[in-house]
């Protein structure tokens, strides 16, 4: 039997049930936590429907309209998608919504087959999903052309993929015309990936030439030595074939219960070769100038100037310009050496006269007028010294106070001493040579005050050893120190105070070098045997960055001999030289000259000291493309769009907690 307090206490229990219901949801919604949340998506989008309908024909619309199953997004959309014919008023190609809309502004051509090749720039808007290779065409007339040329850019100095290039074919008669890039703008098109492939689709039977090109104003036509450039004197005719590709049903993960052979088209050429180079004698221009300090400043051309530029002051006397410049005259230095004006002046400002490249493919003056500010003015630099002049003074009073000899005045921190650097300084290989160079243009140098000094081990002294100094002809700063270097012999160089003043009023400081040769057992020996018909190649050593550390020449046996060469892991590489300049040289497009065949040796050379090293070297005897070891190569591929097995993971995580 219930008493009347059991009758209160039941409602008053369900109030506290529900209140803690409510507490328990509240606390739950109000913790921080992390949602499992739905399944990722990660269907690529599909084609819905597009007018006109993808491959028709007889089409006069120059608007087209591609719908998706879902939004849509444009992944570098003016890096990736080429449009056939070429435009030479762009296309407004852009993703809106569910749909991509092209806009062509350029008039159809008759009898032409268009393709938009999208790339992999179509994606999923959400979560990135990437269609993959997609190209919508379509026709002008009644058919449509669908056959494909392929194959791969390299640079034509090192053999590096060139990625984002435009690629084209242009018809042509059987005859090489070298003027056909000039006149005539590419037809079909295609752009490399990262691994510098390419591939031309939508193309119609008959002859082209290929040509590949970094398009500078848009023309889509060879018309500036500043654009790289490619070309195949051969013709390309495309060509079409079946192959069966082999599909494979497995009963279980074991067992193979059917293979479908299903016949499919092949188009070639698929493996073109393209060399990309820049030719000789670039455009000159104006490019830069830098002022790091209030003593000097440097400007830089695009070309080699045949005389120098003309430098008229317009707040300084010009006349006291000092001037050092390269081999070329494309980097030129001057150097002011009126001191009262670099102490009293930030800016310098000049008329700057020189021969620049015109419309006309010649040469015409051009004048600039530059003011230049140095990044460190001379009020700061005077300050840095008049702190470093205090502290070294202090320094001199305390060594007295210690009763130590004073430092001598010529280490003053606001005295400016000339600087004699040589290289090497401590070890140095047999079949070289000492380098002595200096930091400023040399008013004169006093040869009478150089020593150089082989120990004599026999009677523990130091004598006068013979040498020949020479000028480097790349650098009016330095000096090549030759000599007959024996091995294991130690070698001293002595400049005496005083000896060199540069045109700045700076005095040299003393100079006292010692070094040693090193032993014949520091290094080993390769011997490389060139195996091809053609003679004449200069073979190079290169480190891990693809620096040239050792070259040497071919004789007419096909053998290169490598000597002294210090234990490590070498790579090679090898270039065709006919002419016998010791140097690569590239191709000119007018001439119809391609660029001297570069060639790789796929796998590293590892030399130890002590050993002999015999190699051949067939560089013909495997493809191109397939040369230049990866450790080498600075372009590297593509990676794959792929946005898959995210929920396999996600469900992995929730096992694992």
């Amino acid at each position: 039997m219930n008493t009347h307090d059991d009758r209160q206490r039941k409602p008053l229990r369900l109030r506290e049930v529900m209140m803690g219901a409510f507490g328990l949801l509240f606390a739950a919604c109000a913790s921080i936590g992390t949602p499992d949340g739905g399944r990722y998506d990660e269907e690529p989008p599909y084609v819905v429907k597009s007018r006109p309908q993808d491959r028709a024909t007889g089409v006069l619309t120059k608007k087209i309209r591609i719908d998706f199953n879902e939004y849509i997004k444009l992944e570098n959309a003016n890096e990736k998608i080429i449009i056939s014919p070429a435009q030479l008023e762009p296309a407004n190609v852009r993703a809106e919504g569910k749909q991509i809309r092209v806009d062509l502004y350029d008039s159809l051509k008759a009898n032409t087959t268009y393709t938009i090749d999208f790339s992999d720039a179509v994606e999923d808007n959400n979560e990135g999903n990437p269609m993959g290779n997609y190209t919508f065409s379509f026709s002008t007339g009644d058919v449509i052309d669908t056959m494909e040329v392929s194959g791969h850019v390299l640079a034509a100095a090192d053999l590096e993929p060139v990625k984002g290039i435009l690629v084209g074919l242009i018809p042509c008669d059987s005859l090489w015309d070298d003027s056909l890039f000039r006149k005539t703008p590419l037809l079909r098109l295609g752009r490399t990936n990262g691994s510098g492939h390419f591939t031309i689709k939508g193309v119609k039977e008959g002859r082209y030439r290929c040509f590949a090109l970094k398009d500078g104003d848009g023309n889509f036509c060879f018309s500036q030595k500043s654009e790289m450039i490619a070309f195949d004197t051969a013709v390309v005719v495309p060509t079409v074939w079946t192959e069966n590709h082999a599909d494979t049903i497995w009963r279980d993960s074991l067992h193979v219960d059917t293979v479908l052979y299903t016949p499919r088209p092949k188009y070639g050429p698929d493996n073109l070769i393209l060399r990309a180079f820049l030719e000789e004698g670039q455009e000159r221009h104006f490019l830069k100038s830098e002022r790091p300090l209030p003593d000097w400043f440097r400007l830089y051309f695009t070309a080699p100037l045949d005389s120098l530029p003309r430098v008229r002051g317009l707040n300084f006397n010009d006349s006291c310009l000092a001037v050092t410049h390269s081999l070329t005259n494309d980097t030129v230095t001057y150097w002011i050496t009126d001191t009262a004006f670099i102490h009293t002046q930030d800016t310098v400002r000049f008329e700057l006269t020189y021969m620049e490249s015109d419309t006309l493919g010649g040469f015409s003056p051009k004048t600039d007028t530059l003011e230049l500010v140095p990044r460190k003015v001379w009020s700061k630099i005077r300050k840095e010294q008049q702190k470093k002049l205090e502290d070294w003074q202090k320094r001199q009073e305390k060594r007295v106070k210690q009763g130590k000899l004073r430092d001598p005045e010529r280490t003053r921190p606001d005295i400016v001493h000339l600087k004699f650097k040589v290289e090497p300084s401590t070890m140095l290989d047999p079949n070289r040579n000492m380098r002595i160079s200096v930091d400023e243009p040399l008013e004169y140098f006093r040869e009478d005050m150089l020593h150089f000094d082989r120990f004599n081990q026999k009677d523990s002294v130091w004598a006068s050893e013979p040498y020949e100094l020479e000028q480097d002809p790349n650098d009016p700063m330095a000096w090549t120190l030759y000599a007959s270097w024996v091995p294991r012999e130690e070698y001293r160089l002595k400049i005496d105070t005083l000896a060199a003043r540069s045109v700045m009023g700076h005095n040299s400081d003393p100079v006292n070098a010692e070094l040693r040769v090193r032993s014949f057992d520091d290094y080993g020996t390769l011997f490389l045997h060139i195996m091809d018909k053609d003679t004449g190649f200069v073979v190079q050593l290169l480190d891990k960055g693809d620096k040239v550390q050792y070259t040497a020449r071919s004789n007419a046996k096909g053998q290169v001999d490598f000597y002294y060469l210090r234990p490590g892991t070498y790579y090679m590489r090898c270039f065709l030289d006919p002419n016998g300049n010791n140097r690569w040289d590239t191709g000119a497009y007018d001439e119809g000259l391609q660029p001297e065949q570069m060639f790789y040796f796929p796998q590293p050379m590892n030399v130890r000291a002590m050993w002999d090293v015999e190699q051949d070297w067939e560089p013909r005897g495997i493809p191109l493309l397939r040369q230049k070891p990866e450790e080498l190569t600075k372009q590297k591929a593509d990676k794959e769009k792929t946005i898959q097995h995210r929920n396999a993971e996600r469900e992995q995580n929730k096992k694992n907690k």
